[in-house]
């Protein structure tokens, strides 16, 4: 009888594992993630970039040295699943041009961004009556960011003169920036008296990863760190908001976990390429003249992460700034780029926005575009010519085009 029972028990654990299997869902294919590690890494830059992952979801308290003024108090507040940004949760720059025509960040005042949140005890920021221009943005998303870091400058001013040269419209420059303190020239960097090409950024204002990171610490989450040392100033008390917590708040083993993990993420993998409609999508893209400003391959540089080092890669875009025409010029300068002037966005991670968004994928710098179709056709200034082009296919032409974008 004992042993029937046990027999019996077999039997019910056989078929509790085996439906449990039928029924859990499947681990999701590298394609359809965001959130996983370039391939190549050795056993300890993998766990590097573990570490940086979890600082990138760790969630800040006041005792940490979140604020007293902040934003979000995660990276992955607004980079959710280090996706796009909704924007529910927009991040505003604002500041003014002073009497000589120069633009004034109003760093005295709090600028170059609004931080509408605070702890307890402290008041949240509010935008300066005197700020005359503003710029709502989303967060980007934050992959294959080392790839695009390791492309060397010079290959960006052989775009620019491409372009030039092309003499179709399409005249792409780069944003020369004066570096932070804590910059390091590296080979991939041309010095143009003191000023270095910037890429990163919706205006390409940021020349490196650690100067994105250090400014969306400070400017994001409220935390001082061992490259910027000072709390961000509160307009509404006209000072300091120091929140009691001693400066720096994190040190540079965080920051550069942090910069390592955002370098080593991993874009994600081409879905459906090989269906036809992709096909033909892409060759429209190409016909249209996309190309010429999301241009689809780069080669990086040697780096000293080998994972990084002489890779060609499809990110779909030339990372320099354009004029986008009227529709989209906010009137707000960063660096050399001038209102109506973004950095050509990379493409890459298209077809899985709306995984990070709340199922709608929100579009361009500030979200405004609801749709492919949309985005497409607020393009304006040097892409006046493509949507001509555009405005010129067939509804079936269009609908590949957009399952080609879908795919990348």
């Amino acid at each position: 009888m004992k042993q029937i029972n046990i027999l019996l028990l077999l039997v019910i654990m056989v078929f509790i594992f085996s439906s449990c299997e039928s029924i859990l869902p499947k681990a999701p294919d590298s394609s359809d993630t965001i959130a996983e590690p370039i391939e190549g890494l050795t056993p300890h830059q993998l766990a590097f970039f573990m570490e940086g992952d979890e600082l990138f979801a760790k969630i800040f308290t006041p005792d940490e040295g979140l604020g007293p003024i902040f934003i979000q108090n995660a990276c992955e507040g607004c980079h959710v699943g280090d996706g796009k940004g909704h924007p529910f949760n927009k991040l505003t720059r604002f500041g003014k041009y002073d009497e000589d025509g120069n633009f004034d960040y109003m760093l005295d005042q709090g600028g170059p961004q609004l931080q509408h949140r605070s702890i307890n005890n402290y008041l949240p920021e509010v935008l300066p009556e005197n700020a005359t221009h503003f710029s709502d943005r989303i967060a980007p998303i934050v992959i294959g960011m080392g790839l695009l870091a390791s492309v060397d400058d010079q290959t960006l001013l052989d775009l620019v003169e491409l372009q030039n040269n092309e003499m179709d419209g399409i005249t792409g420059r780069v944003n020369y920036v004066l570096p932070n303190d804590f910059f390091l020239s590296e080979d991939i960097h041309i010095d143009s008296s003191g000023y270095y090409i910037g890429r990163f950024g919706k205006k390409a204002s940021k020349v490196t990863l650690l100067d994105q990171v250090v400014f969306a610490l400070k400017q994001d989450i409220g935390l001082t760190s061992d490259f910027d040392t000072e709390d961000p100033i509160n307009y509404v008390i006209a000072s300091n908001t120091s929140d009691g917590v001693p400066d720096p708040e994190v040190g540079s083993d965080v920051v550069n976990r942090l910069v390592f993990y955002m370098r080593t993420l991993k874009a994600p993998s081409r879905r459906n390429e090989t269906d036809q409609s992709v096909i033909d999508g892409e060759q429209i893209f190409k016909d249209m003249g996309c190309v010429k400003c999301h241009v689809q391959t780069l080669t990086t540089a040697s780096s000293e992460i080998e994972a990084l080092s002489n890779k060609v890669f499809h990110p779909y875009t030339d990372l320099l700034l354009h004029d986008m025409g009227m529709s989209l010029n906010d009137n707000y300068r960063e660096g050399n780029a001038k209102g109506g002037e973004w950095r050509t966005p990379p493409l890459w991670g298209l077809g899985l926005a709306d995984d990070s968004q709340g199922g709608i994928g929100y579009y361009l710098h500030d979200g405004r575009a609801t749709s492919l179709e949309q985005a497409i056709e607020m393009h304006g200034g040097e892409a006046a010519g493509v949507i001509v082009n555009y405005n010129n296919l067939s509804d079936e032409e269009k609908g590949k085009l957009y399952a080609f974008l879908m795919s990348l």
